[in-house]
């Protein structure tokens, strides 16, 4: 989709589909041989060799897009208290990549343990909250936060209550994941949660679509700076929107399964309105999970339908991994920001590749298909779910000062 914001957020008003053919290794065997890989990306543009080379890749992207947002943020040494930054930070797997490679190298050896010394400390999954805050000198709250696909969502929703609570101005938060493996395909493979529309990749990831058969894996990572109004007025910094509230639930009801009257989804979409204070008629877009699969996305459209009411037929909807596939526990970060985006530009991005409606949805939800809608955008909701029954939503609203 884009290596930074602006390209990113282009790419979703667009419509265009970031799927193609694997090229980080060979797939020819496997059920699914595309993704959606980052493309273009040099993580040692941005990183040192000696020092990019001590770290997984979900790391490098997580450092990447955390600089992006610092510069962005417009954050320095002289406006602001270091140790009142903080970073909470989210993946829903971590080091995969390094993980495979360690134990396949061990498996072909001898047996003598030969492991790299950086192996864990590139696998483990709060390492790239620690690399921010040491790159930055930040030593405020630092944590990361594990929910499957749910936990950059979750990770979000911590930061903003950290920030009420009055433990930290800001917090830098988001999430980053690169699993697009071996291990990490042929692992989604097996459970059945992929699409294997390996003749037409660039059309696979179809939330809503009858004929949608399964998940397209994507890469990435996203960052947001979270601040108090007061000290973000201070210090002169740019304001996209206001975050409302946010909340988590569970299904308690199957490990990988949603559940099937959306229960769960119903509650945190609740849970986040009255967090936020907010009624749904306050609500003028909502960012689904939407992953294309034929369960969830049902689920979640009931689950919509029964929370909003009459209100649900005058909403926009759309899955903007349609476009950036599902990138497990950086999709809520990534979907954030597509919240943001479309309320500072009242712009809803579109869920593309539709081309069959399924009769199991509700014929008036407006799912914004294969085309961006201009509108009014007063408040925008995000949902991620994770395997394990993990739910979590936050609301943004547009700033008003």
């Amino acid at each position: 989709m884009g290596n930074n914001l602006a390209d990113s957020w282009n790419g979703l008003k667009n419509g265009v589909s970031g799927a193609d053919m694997i090229t980080s290794f060979d797939a020819t065997k496997f059920k699914t041989r595309f993704a959606c890989e980052l493309k273009n990306f040099d993580p040692f543009e941005f990183l040192d060799k000696k020092e990019g080379r001590k770290m997984d890749r979900f790391t490098q992207t997580a450092i990447v897009a955390s600089d992006q947002a610092v510069k962005d943020a417009g954050i320095s040494k002289d406006n602001v208290n270091p140790d009142r930054v903080g970073v909470i930070f989210a993946s829903g797997i971590g080091g995969l990549i390094t993980f495979q490679e360690e134990v396949m190298n061990f498996a072909k050896g001898d047996g003598t343990p030969r492991f790299n010394p950086f192996f864990i400390p590139k696998m483990i999954l709060d390492i790239a909250a620690g690399h921010i805050s040491i790159r930055h000198g930040f030593r405020g709250p630092n944590f990361c936060v594990v929910s499957a696909c749910a936990s950059s969502t979750n990770a979000v929703v911590e930061a903003f209550n950290t920030i009420r609570l009055g433990k930290a101005d800001i917090i830098l938060s988001g999430g980053s994941e690169s699993v697009i493996s071996e291990a990490g395909v042929g692992g989604f493979n097996a459970m059945k949660a992929l699409s294997e529309r390996n003749d037409d990749p660039k059309t696979a990831s179809r939330p809503y679509d009858k004929d949608r058969d399964g998940f397209v894996m994507g890469e990435g990572a996203a960052v947001l700076v979270l601040e108090e109004l007061e000290h973000a007025l201070a210090r002169g910094a740019r304001i996209y929107c206001e975050v409302a509230g946010g909340g988590s639930t569970a299904d308690a009801h199957h490990i990988t399964a949603p559940h099937p009257e959306g229960l769960g989804a119903k509650n945190v979409m609740i849970a986040a309105l009255n967090d936020a204070g907010m009624q749904p008629e306050d609500i003028d877009y909502i960012n689904t999970h939407g992953t294309s699969t034929p369960l969830g996305d049902g689920a979640e459209a009931k689950a919509i339908t029964d929370v909003f009411g009459d209100h649900a037929y005058k909403l926009n909807i759309s899955s903007t991994k349609s476009m950036t596939g599902h990138c497990l526990g950086a999709a809520g970060a990534i979907e954030a920001i597509a919240c943001v985006m479309s309320v500072r530009d009242d712009i809803v991005p579109p869920t593309i590749n539709h081309f069959t409606d399924d009769p199991e949805l509700d014929p008036r939800l407006n799912f914004t298909f294969n085309k961006a809608q201009q509108r009014t955008v007063r408040a925008a909701l995000s949902n991620t779910f994770g395997f394990g029954g993990h739910n979590a939503a936050v609301i943004v609203k547009k700033y008003v000062s």
